[in-house]
């Protein structure tokens, strides 16, 4: 049968998205190029915020209207099963606990094909664990993926030879927070970097998102892995709030100036890494003045990428229960913080403006444009046909907020 698997959300879903795709073909299913044409639909939900969800319930009666079989995974599939059959009777429901029996479940249902395994294309994602050691109180990924689970690094090791070996130009090695990997089973992330990186090749890592109370057990041996040219400089770190106060309602586990102390020690050692950091705007209680604080910290962190999202109330969280600020007044709050993060990121951009970068290409931009990632994982639009996968060297000519421009040096 023709299948496609359709992933939202982190990048974790869609890592896990790209393996389910893998199993669908090794079980001799068809890959099709979109759910139009595809006779099996693998929804891979998200249902991180409030928007997202009622996007998957649109989705999942659009595939029911069309006549779709439907599989679906994901976060929702663990969370909400009774939402997902109610839009879908009958469908079939596979959490990511229930991942290793994916394909038993497939076979059972649909049975096998005959076509051929491949893997595709020059970027990969790698997820290595499942769940965290977090509870912060607005989150409800941690009821659909659990505590920290992490996957057996030799495990790990033989998936990412097997894609470098295929000719996979850029791994994304993710979790729900990269940075504990290990915790659990007497290892860690850098310790899966430094095995990783005894690999030969032309290839680049690019670690995945780390709370800061996990880089903070991890940062003096994550900055020795980062010393090989093939990790990019980039690390996202989500501080959530400049408000301590507001830290503590969302149980996040280590202070401002905690953050701050791990973020510096990067910056000494590592001068030309890339900080990306995310913040919720209008959580429960947030005062003036705490939000006030949050715009301090986007100005002084001077972060090359910072996520702004509005407060979502998630079922069965702690947050869910909490007095919440009026829409207005968050919508406002977070028009003010991206403001001032639109002008920190481009004055950070401004900087690399007549440098010489060698960079990756990896995807195709609009307007006959290709985009590539500097060692520091910054996109550059580049006015030129060139081949995905490749790396070329780029002199920066000018740039915007969020992208830098550039032509072949």
């Amino acid at each position: 049968m023709r299948y496609f698997v359709e992933s939202y959300g982190c990048t974790m879903n869609y890592g896990e998205g790209g393996r389910l795709s893998e199993i669908m073909t090794e079980m001799g299913h068809e890959r099709s190029l979109d759910a139009e044409s595809a006779d099996i639909v693998v929804l891979n939900t998200c249902t991180v915020v409030d928007t997202t969800e009622k996007k998957m319930i649109r989705r999942m009666s659009e595939l029911r209207k069309a006549g779709k079989e439907v599989v679906v995974t994901g976060c929702m599939a663990k969370v909400q099963a009774n939402r997902i059959m109610i839009r879908l009777p009958g469908s079939l429901i596979i959490p990511p606990d229930r991942y290793p029996g994916f394909s038993s479940e497939i076979r059972e249902r649909y049975g096998a094909g005959t076509s051929d395994t491949e893997i595709a294309g020059y970027s990969n994602i790698l997820p290595i664990a499942q769940g965290c050691l977090g509870d912060c109180s607005y989150c409800i990924t941690k009821f659909a993926r659990g505590r920290l689970s992490s996957y057996d690094p030799d495990e790990i090791l033989t998936r990412f030879k097997t894609l470098i070996g295929s000719g996979v130009k850029e791994i994304l090695v993710t979790a729900q927070d990269t940075g504990c990997y290990g915790f659990d089973i007497g290892t860690d992330l850098p310790s899966l970097l430094r095995r990783m990186l005894e690999s030969k090749g032309d290839f680049m890592i690019r670690i995945g998102m780390m709370n800061p109370n996990s880089l903070i057990e991890i940062a003096d041996g994550l900055l020795e892995v980062m010393d090989d040219p093939r990790i990019y400089r980039f690390l996202h770190i989500p501080v959530q709030s400049g408000s301590d106060t507001i830290l503590k309602r969302m149980n996040r586990s280590y202070s401002t100036e905690e953050f701050f102390s791990v973020v510096d020690k990067l910056r000494s050692v590592c001068p030309d890494v890339s900080i990306s950091t995310d913040m919720i705007s209008g959580f429960p209680g947030e005062t003036d003045e705490d939000h006030q604080k949050s715009l301090e910290l986007i100005r002084k962190l001077k972060a090359d990428t910072v996520n702004i999202t509005r407060f979502s109330p998630r079922p069965g969280t702690e947050a869910a229960m909490m007095e919440i600020v009026h829409g207005r007044i968050s919508k406002d709050r977070s028009a003010e913080l991206t403001e001032m993060k639109n002008k920190v990121e481009y004055e950070n951009n401004s900087k690399i403006v007549g440098r010489v970068e060698r960079v990756l290409i990896t995807e195709n931009g609009k307007d006959g444009t290709m985009i590539a990632r500097t060692k520091n994982y910054r996109p550059v639009a580049i006015p030129a046909d060139l081949p995905i996968g490749s790396f070329i060297d780029v002199e920066i000519t000018g740039c915007e907020s969020t992208y830098l421009i550039g032509k072949l040096a």
